[in-house]
């Protein structure tokens, strides 16, 4: 295979105004995840509970800026949009099977490959829609949606982001994708955890978010909790994504490469005049 054939194509590139967007969104995101630790002592922490529901309206704001954005700046065209469509429908229709045990959710495993192959930008949109579909269908919607779409696009960006783009092919591109999917999948879930974690109360357990205590103190709880209640179903999680991403992976990362380049995303679409 040439080099010109293994180049990189990219449904979605980021450009500057679709990349602002999306350090803007990531920025306000890392606020609503990390505000417990940032929050000074003693502070009305209480009243965040309430502002809850503007968080997740102000969220998915900014989540439909980035995509409308991206697609404005980058020119997405109807083949994208058709990829993203059967992608998302796809991680949507997986993430129910295996619901409640032991953490195996096969979605994960499919935005892994997709970011692989597509790019961030393509990555990033295609998580975050994703899971809006996946909580649509299953009912989960609620104010943790805007979280998990947040951060299920940055896990899926980041498998775009990954080195050896071009070069790196066969079992060394495999066994990095599954060491990408084992620890982003535990990332995600502590990541996930601090959208429930502040509001348990701190009467009701020695590991809940106490408003009045220090940092350190609140990070010592925070990991009691995340050891205690989610380290088992994160670990099935990122086990599962492991599995299947070596077992499977070869043939989707095929199919999926040889759909982007039937797609042909970055060749203009040019209608040539009738024959005389």
């Amino acid at each position: 295979m040439t080099t010109t054939s293994r180049a990189r194509v990219r449904a979605v590139r980021l450009g500057p105004r679709s990349l602002a967007a999306l350090v803007l969104v990531s920025a306000v995101g890392v606020v609503g995840f990390c505000w417990p630790f940032l929050a000074p002592p003693g502070s009305q922490i209480g009243a965040h509970a309430e502002d809850a529901p503007w968080l997740f309206a102000g969220l998915l704001i900014l989540l439909v800026a980035v995509v409308s954005a991206t697609i404005s700046e980058s020119g997405l065209g109807p083949k994208a949009v058709a990829m993203v469509g059967v992608l998302a429908a796809t991680g949507a229709a997986l993430r129910p099977i295996g619901a409640g045990t032991a953490g195996i959710e096969p979605m994960f495993f499919l935005m892994v490959l997709s970011g692989r192959v597509l790019g961030p930008g393509f990555g990033f949109v295609l998580g975050s829609v994703t899971m809006f579909a996946s909580a649509l269908l299953t009912g989960g919607v609620g104010p943790w949606m805007p979280f998990q779409m947040l951060a299920m696009g940055w896990f899926t960006m980041g498998a775009g982001l990954l080195p050896g783009q071009v070069r790196l092919r066969g079992r060394g591109e495999r066994l990095l994708l599954a060491a990408y999917g084992f620890f982003a999948a535990f990332a995600y879930g502590t990541i996930m955890n601090l959208a429930g974690w502040p509001f348990m109360g701190a009467l009701t357990s020695n590991i809940a978010f106490d408003p009045d205590g220090t940092v350190r103190a609140n990070l010592a709880r925070f990991v009691a909790y995340c050891l205690t209640t989610s380290m088992g179903w994160d670990l099935g999680r990122a086990v599962c994504t492991v599995v299947l991403t070596l077992v499977l992976g070869p043939a989707l990362l095929r199919a999926l490469r040889r759909a982007t380049r039937r797609a042909a995303f970055e060749t203009a679409v040019t209608f040539d005049a009738p024959a005389a």
